[in-house]
């Protein structure tokens, strides 16, 4: 065992098992995924540490216990098509991309786009699809989804994603100010909705049409 797989271990041991994440496809999956390739190398140490970090353009890769909440909160069994907004490092798209069919994640830096998906393609992932665009708007051209996970604070929950989820979907996005939100869970039924407030949370804002302006 490396140095690295035995760090993933500890990590989903002591962040995220002990707080409550059950679901053993996303337990399997965060140990899986090298998280220290989505990070500058000399921040290599820390990967796997509890606590976001930086990446470019003054972004970020999400706490450990944070990806496992909001993927777990998906519910995903395997044969969903699941879009992402906020493509970031790359890191939770590689692990929507072990827990999903297909992945469509948009990224509004195009400059972060285009180093995730080095990283994603040299680690072998095929069932991912990647868009430089207002995420805020969605991908409409590939909807409904089943699962949709927003990776920045929104003020409101855009219309066109609640749009774009499947009937029986799910939707995970972080509402409220700048500084702190609540991460939301929206589950469509019959072309309504049923909201579940998983706890608060602090994001980098979402920028578009439908989020916070630049």
């Amino acid at each position: 065992m490396d140095e690295f797989t035995e760090m993933r271990k500890r990590m989903v041991d002591t962040q995220i098992i002990t707080r409550g994440i059950r679901d053993r496809r996303v337990i399997e999956a965060m140990r899986k995924v090298p998280r220290h390739l989505f990070v500058d190398r000399s921040l290599w140490d820390e990967a796997y540490d509890d606590h976001p970090l930086p990446i470019d353009n003054d972004q970020t890769i999400s706490q450990p216990y944070m990806v496992a909440l909001m993927t777990e909160a998906l519910e995903l069994k395997g044969d969903e098509k699941t879009l992402e907004i906020g493509t970031g490092s790359g890191y939770q798209t590689a692990i929507l991309a072990e827990l999903s069919d297909t992945v469509y994640t948009i990224e509004r830096i195009a400059p972060l786009l285009d180093k995730a998906k080095a990283v994603l393609s040299e680690l072998g992932y095929d069932n991912i699809f990647f868009k430089a665009y207002d995420g805020t708007l969605g991908w409409e051209e590939f909807a409904p989804y089943d699962a949709i996970i927003v990776t920045a604070g929104a003020p409101r929950i855009p219309p066109p994603l609640m749009d774009q989820l499947k009937e029986g979907g799910r939707l995970v996005i972080p509402v409220g100010g700048k500084y702190s939100q609540e991460l939301i869970k929206l589950v469509k039924r019959k072309g309504s909705f049923k909201e579940t407030n998983l706890g608060g949370c602090r994001f980098v804002d979402l920028i578009g049409i439908h989020g916070w302006k630049e």
